[in-house]
């Protein structure tokens, strides 16, 4: 593993053994990039470059637009997601695949939650990722699906993995309670575009095997 310390980010880099490899982006919350590499490299993935990027203003950094709190402890989000995806492309990107053993024969661009929606927002903004994982995607935020029907990608991706907790909608909180519903919705209308997708629903809650349900999404796309 090599670590960079790019604009305040950590940026852990898992280079492939062979040229032309494919290249995964993968946003965390915490340092988690190392156990998701671990448990795929355990399975018996094929050759492939792990890109993780820790240490983000999460609420800010993943956030398409701003929203209020969803809850009474909550912060609000801030709206950042297309300042920091400048950052990914012009600064971490070609900094990180210098390190790689050659050009990537494709990049992905993969997160969880808030990550997740971002991943999906991120086509709409450019077109360098070619497959979309998103893992228990914070498709529930206010006004995301309706951006997603009424806009087109700038490419349009080869694949995308969406995931979603099966007692994720199971909440009180009336923002969240539409992610099953809009996960559905946004994986129904990519598909009828003739993009391959699938969508999984795994047991449990949010905050469950995030480590395992992120390395099924990455393993996905790697697969197609």
């Amino acid at each position: 593993m090599i670590s960079l310390t790019i604009r305040q980010k950590t940026v852990d880099i898992f280079p492939a053994n062979e040229p032309n490899s494919p290249a995964i982006y993968l946003n965390t919350y915490g340092h988690e990039g190392r156990d998701v590499y671990e448990c795929l490299q355990a399975g018996g993935c094929r050759d492939f470059s792990l890109i993780a990027v820790s240490d983000l203003s999460w609420d800010h950094d993943m956030a398409p637009w701003e929203i209020p709190p969803i809850s009474k402890n909550d912060t609000p989000c801030t709206g950042g997601a297309d300042d920091y995806l400048t950052l990914l492309l012009e600064s971490i990107l070609p900094e990180a695949e210098k390190h790689l053993p050659g050009a990537p024969s494709w990049r992905g661009l993969a997160g969880y939650s808030l990550a997740g929606l971002f991943a999906v927002y991120a086509i709409y903004k450019t077109d360098v990722f070619s497959r979309i994982a998103s893992m228990s995607g914070s498709l529930w935020f206010p006004d995301f699906q309706a951006f997603v029907f009424s806009h087109t990608p700038l490419k349009a991706p080869d694949c995308m993995y969406f995931s979603l907790g099966s007692k994720e909608d199971k909440t009180r909180n009336q923002f969240l309670q539409p992610v099953r519903q809009n996960t559905q919705a946004i994986e129904s209308f990519f598909k009828s575009r003739g993009i391959e997708t699938t969508f999984e629903i795994n047991p449990g809650n949010h905050f469950q095997h995030a480590l395992e349900r992120s390395a099924a999404g990455l393993l996905w796309i790697l697969n197609r």
